[in-house]
């Protein structure tokens, strides 16, 4: 019952007390006991959990942050009658092991999910890292209390170990009793796209290679004819066989790529490969629909994990150019639509009111997608940098927005530090599940803060991380309410001055294109969001005080982690053919499945 409609009642006694005075304590007594209080335990009803996260979507690319010129109203819609969270973090700037701490609720060190030789994500569906099987997700501990649960889009946190269908890595081994969609992520080497992963530099070292070794046998077989150099015909032969090789290669690894890397799963089968992009966001909203049907009766948990608004921003005709932003903004309007979709299936099953919806994206909007003036990357509004790096905001800071009518208050907004490792123990105390107790849980239960029940964020202090590198940290000074921010390393734009590594795919983490501050950086997050005053101990009293307070943080911190694998090491991180899926063999993987998505 909201706040207006207790009011509007206990108007009405008030006048009626000269009727009814003797009726007065009890009435009171049914009135509060209907009305939500912020001390209840909402997590005896049990409800359905529904969570949308969009893949580099930018915080200022939506209209309940700010963005007047993009129309999201159905993003809207859920902040308008939910709780906005304003500081709301990435546990990392990139999306693999972002999503292994949002379903671990652990920072990405603790389980493996960097890498110290620069690789921080998987670039292969056949390669052999992933989210080890000694973790733990908010899935696996839901299905336990007798959820059903669903992961319906991207997942890029592996697939195989040792086999072509092991799985170790897949969702159903994580938890989910259904999964639909990429095992691997959108790339815009899905499409053939000028913006490419990994295509164009694999083609540019094949022809190089190419080159090399037709010149070492045009050099033999000159030699040998002018008997300069004494060799036989066969290095000849195998230099110029080699080269030719190479040659093919280059020209086909694009299709490869598209093979191996591009495709849809249901739970362990491969239902198409490659993918038809005409189809793809129909058939997602179907799956939804289907799962939302199935389990309606509940209880359920379903993970949507939108292909959007990754580039190569693939975009159904009815969308292209009706947005003010190009073809990224007609694909973040696309998403709005489907996120409509979804709830009104959910009015359609009656679990509107039964449903706990969360919306975020798993990190900030990628800067450098860009070609000549176009700009296919997100906007983070007034907060600096973007996807990849480690440290600055606007590659962090995402939206967060929960949704549960009659018990979450409509129109509250948050704006203290949240973490996306949150959702964890927030889904798990919810359902009135248990965090594992064997293992550091870094994320806490949002459940007080969303209730009103508590002011103040758990948190005291947020690390952020590039790869394994620590590069910063915030302090949430709770007796002053400030918001301190240091940074030890930060990513060297390129060229000096811009905001953002353009011409270099994304900023690295550490060597010569990293600066390293002694003394750190220090930003009052409280007054100066978008990081661009640096204090000193001259404009800062405080300054000392502070970095010493932080550095005390992260040294604890640090005594805290436990040497693990590292699943993106060389050995894990190499496209192994004998873990390549394919409905057939590769590459000649060509699957179908029958229907046209229509939802």
């Amino acid at each position: 019952m909201s706040g207006s409609r207790e009011r509007d009642n206990m108007l009405h006694l008030h006048r009626s007390c000269l009727c009814f005075r003797s009726w007065l304590p009890a009435m009171l007594a049914v009135l509060l006991s209907l009305a939500p209080s912020a001390s209840s335990d909402i997590s005896a009803s049990r409800p359905n959990i529904l969570l949308l996260m969009a893949d580099d979507l930018g915080i200022g690319d939506i209209g309940c942050y700010g963005n007047n010129t993009m129309r999201t109203p159905n993003i809207d819609r859920l902040a308008e009658d939910g709780v906005k969270l304003t500081q709301h973090i990435s546990a990392a700037s990139l999306c693999t092991p972002s999503r292994a701490a949002f379903l671990t609720g652990r920072y990405p060190v603790r389980s493996g999910m960097v890498s110290s030789i620069g690789y921080r994500v998987l670039q292969w569906t056949g390669a052999s890292g992933g989210l080890p099987t000694n973790e733990t997700t908010f899935a696996k501990i839901l299905k336990e209390k007798g959820y059903a649960t669903g992961l319906i889009g991207k997942w890029h946190l592996g697939l195989n170990c040792e086999s072509a269908s092991d799985h170790c890595h897949h969702p159903l081994h994580h938890g989910f009793d259904h999964f639909y969609g990429m095992p691997f992520s959108l790339m815009g080497d899905c499409a053939r796209w000028e913006l490419s992963e990994k295509r164009v530099n694999l083609e540019q070292k094949l022809n190089f290679l190419f080159q090399v070794l037709a010149l070492v046998a045009l050099t033999l077989v000159a030699g040998k004819l002018t008997h300069l150099i004494p060799v036989s015909w066969m290095p000849v032969i195998w230099s110029a066989l080699s080269a030719v090789l190479l040659l093919a290669s280059s020209y086909f690894v694009g299709a490869l790529i598209v093979h191996a890397d591009c495709f849809l799963m249901r739970n362990h089968t491969i239902t198409e490969q490659p993918m038809c992009f005409r189809r793809t966001t129909p058939l997602i909203l179907q799956e939804v629909a289907s799962f939302l049907k199935r389990n309606k009766h509940g209880p359920f948990l379903l993970f949507v994990s939108f292909l959007h608004v990754h580039i190569p921003l693939i975009t159904m005709e009815n969308f292209l150019g009706k947005s003010l932003h190009g073809l990224y903004g007609d694909n973040v309007e696309e998403m709005d639509w489907m996120v409509g979709r979804i709830l009104d299936t959910l009015d359609v099953e009656g679990l509107s009111n039964s449903t706990l919806i969360y919306f975020t994206s798993d990190h900030g909007g990628s800067l450098e997608n860009q070609l000549g003036n176009t700009q296919y990357g997100g906007w983070n509004g007034i907060y600096k940098g973007g996807k990849g790096m480690g440290g600055w905001e606007g590659g962090i800071r995402v939206p967060g927005i929960f949704h549960w009518p009659g018990v979450l208050p409509a129109g509250r907004v948050i704006g203290e530090p949240t973490s996306l490792m949150d959702v964890f123990p927030t889904v798990v105390q919810l359902v009135g599940g248990e965090v594992p107790q064997d293992r550091v849980i870094d994320g806490h239960s949002l459940v007080p803060l969303l209730q009103g029940a508590e002011a103040r964020s758990a948190h005291e202090f947020l690390f952020h991380y590039c790869g394994q590198h620590l590069h910063a940290a915030r302090w949430h000074q709770k007796d002053s309410g400030s918001v301190w921010k240091v940074h030890y390393t930060t990513p060297q734009f390129h060229p000096e001055g811009a905001g953002a590594c353009y011409g270099r795919g994304v900023c690295p983490c550490s060597g010569e294109g990293v600066t390293h501050h002694r003394p750190p950086l220090l930003f009052d997050l409280s007054g100066d969001p978008s990081e661009a005053r640096p204090l000193t101990p001259d404009s800062e009293p405080l300054y000392h005080a502070v970095i010493a307070r932080v550095g005390a943080a992260v040294s604890e911190h640090r005594q805290t982690l436990s040497p693990v694998p590292q699943q993106f090491s060389t050995s894990n991180i190499l496209w192994k053919p004998w873990l390549q899926p394919c409905c057939g063999h590769f590459p000649f993987c060509s699957c179908h499945e029958d229907g046209d998505g229509t939802p």
